[in-house]
């Protein structure tokens, strides 16, 4: 079993998000054991049935457990998004915990606003990172499949590539339909491929558009599902100005590159080093090990791209509180010279006090003028997103 990065605070009530598939259910069933919990399943479809027509009986039920019950898990409220005003009321008895898990917050926004005023917490769950996966981690297989859990768990990449077409087909479709978010299929079916082919690039909206054959505010409409869905998030672009910064094109990024790949069809292709697809799952990987830290060590640091008018650009500025911030460069060379970092110096000038680092599979560190080049693993831990990875597939 592999041990995840999150901790959540146990003393109280909480709600774990995360994609389906992450190991939300898994990590629970870790944590908590024996008679004091009470491990309600909403994907069971007798008890979602239920709840969905008396959300009230939550409550009944809950006071014919045993007196030893002291914590709650519902996995998946987001089924049933009713249950969270029976859960307001009852976390004011101060007997009980409720862990709520979710794979939407589509349909919660509003309840659980609610219920974080009623002093419930958020947590966020991921695909594993390289930390998690230790020894086991290979850079190779996860630009290729990604790491959630059943990727590790396959026996070979014929496996992989069915998990992953049914996860990218099958799973976010009925997700989708669930949400009753999208009433033409189609079309948002051939979004998604267009959405993965266009992953890490600035999105052109209406360029998407005209692809999808939709207008454009309804594609602009499918990427909120998709980042309500957890299926992706919007990295902003740069600007010292909060109004600037939203008027500008954001880029869009999947939360794994392996249903990336499968949503985009290229599952029977190899990443091959050298290549620019090579580059940009390098890069991709990389962004998501950055957020998934940030996340796990509630860090509270800000992500965005930087790009100027005359095409200059730095992959990712991390700004954080109380601190100057820091410009990222991510290569996939094995080999980084002068000129890889070039443009983060010279953005490095007009940005007094910034750390400026340049994250490759280099294994040699060497500080070009303002620019701390490191191994990827090590320039994560040293910019103080991940402890040390001890790992010979790491580069």
């Amino acid at each position: 079993m592999v041990n995840r990065n999150i901790s959540p605070i146990e003393s109280v009530s909480y709600l774990l998000f995360g994609p389906r598939g992450t190991g939300k259910t898994t990590l629970l069933h870790s944590l908590y054991t024996g008679n004091a919990v009470w491990f309600i399943d909403l994907l069971d479809p007798d008890i979602e049935e239920r709840y969905c027509k008396r959300p009230a009986l939550l409550e009944r039920d809950l006071m014919e457990q045993p007196q030893s019950v002291m914590r709650i898990v519902i996995d998946e409220i987001q089924k049933v998004p009713k249950l969270l005003d029976v859960v307001h009321r009852l976390m004011n008895n101060k007997k009980w915990t409720f862990v709520l898990t979710g794979s939407s917050a589509r349909k919660l926004k509003r309840g659980a606003a609610d219920l974080l005023a009623g002093r419930a917490f958020v947590y966020h769950l991921h695909p594993f990172t390289a930390v998690e996966l230790g020894s086991a981690f290979s850079l190779d297989k996860a630009l290729r499949w990604g790491t959630l859990p059943a990727i590790l768990e396959s026996a070979d990449d014929a496996q992989r590539i069915e998990y992953l077409r049914a996860y990218a087909h099958t799973y976010l479709r009925e997700e989708i339909v669930a949400e009753q978010a999208v009433r033409n299929l189609p079309p948002f079916r051939r979004f998604l491929e267009v959405a993965a082919q266009s992953n890490g690039k600035i999105i052109n909206f209406s360029r998407i558009a005209d692809d999808v054959g939709v207008a454009t505010a309804t594609v602009q409409s499918y990427f909120t599902i998709l980042e309500d869905t957890l299926v992706g998030f919007l990295l902003p672009g740069h600007h010292v100005s909060v109004r600037k910064q939203q008027s500008t094109a954001p880029k869009f990024y999947f939360f794994d590159t392996g249903v990336k790949r499968a949503l985009e069809g290229t599952l029977h292709a190899d990443v091959v080093q050298g290549t620019y697809a090579y580059g940009e799952a390098f890069e991709h990987l990389l962004l998501l090990e950055m957020v998934r830290a940030n996340e796990y060590r509630r860090l509270d640091w800000k992500f965005s791209y930087l790009r100027t008018n005359h095409g200059a650009e730095i992959d990712v500025v991390i700004e954080r509180p109380g601190v100057a911030p820091m410009l990222v460069e991510v290569k996939s060379a094995d080999s980084i010279a002068d000129r890889d970092v070039s443009t983060l110096n010279r953005f490095a000038s007009d940005m007094p006090g910034s750390e400026c680092w340049c994250l490759s599979r280099d294994p040699h560190p060497v500080t070009i003028g303002r620019v701390k080049c490191r191994l990827w693993t090590e320039g994560l831990a040293q910019m103080g997103l991940t402890h040390q990875m001890a790992s010979e597939n790491s580069v």
